[in-house]
């Protein structure tokens, strides 16, 4: 990408959000969540829609797009890249044996990451698919200190590692975002 774009926001109230409060979906105007486990999910879900957010309005080619040569990373490699973790997590909690990999090999997530509307169509589908896989799962147990799977990790832990690797994600979208069509806020 040769030329760079100018930088943008569709936020009018706050010039340094992504949108208006009002449009928001993680804006609540209520109270915080009460309980830990009502907390954890709750910024996990937030995460959740900050990556949606900001594939918002792209076509398949914006989102396929590789804004940082010679990174692989683009906005569609991040989609399937979490839908591949969130089955790996649920890998990780699973007594029997585990399922196999959506995309291939390591790095196969980004590198088969392509232009293409039936693609990106089908790794938003896989995302819901193995992120409501592993809600259901943990939705069974509600100790956070409850030790779960062949590696004994706590419902706690594993929550806590989902919002990790959504927060660091949501970073990277926040930088291929802004390459892609230089819309920016948080």
């Amino acid at each position: 990408m040769s030329e760079r774009p100018e930088r943008w926001t569709q936020a009018t109230v706050y010039p340094d959000m992504w949108a208006d409060p009002a449009d928001d979906p993680r804006n609540s105007e209520g109270p915080a969540p009460d309980g830990e486990a009502a907390t954890l999910e709750d910024c996990l879900t937030n995460y959740r829609h900050t990556l949606r957010m900001k594939c918002e309005g792209l076509d398949a080619e914006q989102l396929a797009r590789r804004s940082v040569p010679p990174s692989t990373m683009s906005l569609l490699g991040l989609v399937r890249h979490l839908a591949e973790v969130e089955r790996d997590w649920h890998n990780w909690i699973r007594a029997d044996e585990p399922l196999p990999k959506l995309y291939g090999p390591r790095d196969a997530d980004f590198d088969g990451a392509l232009a293409d509307p039936a693609l990106v169509e089908a790794a938003w589908r896989d995302l819901e698919r193995e992120q409501a896989a592993l809600d259901a799962e943990l939705a069974a147990h509600l100790d956070l200190g409850e030790r779960l799977g062949k590696q004994r990790l706590s419902v706690r832990e594993l929550q806590v590692h989902r919002i990790e690797e959504y927060a660091r994600h949501c970073g990277h979208a926040d930088l291929l975002r802004e390459c892609v069509d230089g819309r920016v806020g948080q």
